[in-house]
């Protein structure tokens, strides 16, 4: 049972809906390399950003997780970057039949939106990973903790940095039943995700009523969900593009997922009322 793993996921990767051709799109010259980076217009969040959500696992309050734009300013490869952490765990009442302590963290440039550092701890019921990735991508590799180096493509993302870069794209154009990916590095490997669109709609949750653009994610089966469209998530039809709503079945039950709070958002939230 890795309900709260799999939700932190969620929140990750339910917004991935840039397409890959993007990456590439507007790129910058790295003078000292002769590299090109992706160059990336961000006016969908800011420093300070926080979001919360609430998680249930069936008719139980699970949990919670969060997502959070650290104010702290730190350098990397002579590059702006912001720190990006999001945390998942259990509440008291669930941490008797199964404790959770998930941590991700991301330090993404701030011009290019692609990550240049990727640390995660799992603790789930004693089950627990640890994965540190450094990213050279002038060179086009990442390198684990592990002592290992792997090829990918320049300007690929993380888990975190999938969801952040995602946010900052145009919907205007997507057409219902559109599929829209992004390449990310995943346990060692190169996953394109995918998001399905399902067109806009009206959603409920505490915190208010919104106005949405609604996606179903595009996933491998047996690593989440066993159907394609077993999740449904609703985005802020605004500027923001945070995930409001969530919904899935996943291959032990079924989870929730609402935004309970958010702060220092960078433009005005589509709320109704």
């Amino acid at each position: 049972m890795k309900s709260l793993q799999t939700l932190t996921l969620l929140i990750i990767l339910l917004s991935i809906c840039s397409s890959a051709q993007s990456n590439f799109n507007n790129k910058q010259q790295d003078k000292e390399t002769n590299t090109s980076l992706p160059k990336v217009a961000n006016q969908s969040f800011k420093r300070g950003e926080k979001l919360e959500y609430r998680i249930h696992y069936g008719v139980v309050d699970a949990g919670t997780a969060t997502l959070e734009v650290l104010q702290e300013k730190k350098q990397i490869a002579g590059r702006e970057t912001y720190h990006i952490v999001g945390t998942g765990k259990s509440n008291r009442f669930f941490d008797f039949f199964f404790k959770v302590r998930d941590t991700y963290e991301s330090y993404i440039d701030t011009e290019g939106l692609f990550p240049w550092f990727f640390k995660r701890r799992v603790n789930e019921g004693g089950y627990k990973i640890e994965q540190d990735y450094v990213f050279n991508q002038e060179k086009r590799l990442v390198k684990t903790n592990k002592g290992e180096t792997y090829e990918v493509p320049i300007g690929i993302q993380d888990m975190v940095s999938a969801f952040y870069h995602a946010r900052t794209k145009n919907y205007a154009n997507l057409k219902l039943g559109d599929v829209i990916k992004i390449e990310t590095f995943i346990d060692n490997e190169i996953w394109t995700a995918g998001m399905k669109f399902l067109g806009t709609d009206t959603i409920k949750v505490e915190t208010g009523t919104y106005s949405c653009l609604k996606f179903a994610p595009v996933v491998q089966k047996g690593r989440i969900f066993k159907n394609e469209e077993d999740m449904v998530v609703w985005v802020s039809n605004d500027e923001n593009k945070i995930p409001i709503h969530a919904r899935a079945k996943i291959l032990v039950g079924s989870i929730k997922m609402d935004l309970v709070e958010y702060s220092n958002l960078a433009n005005p939230i589509a709320k109704l009322d």
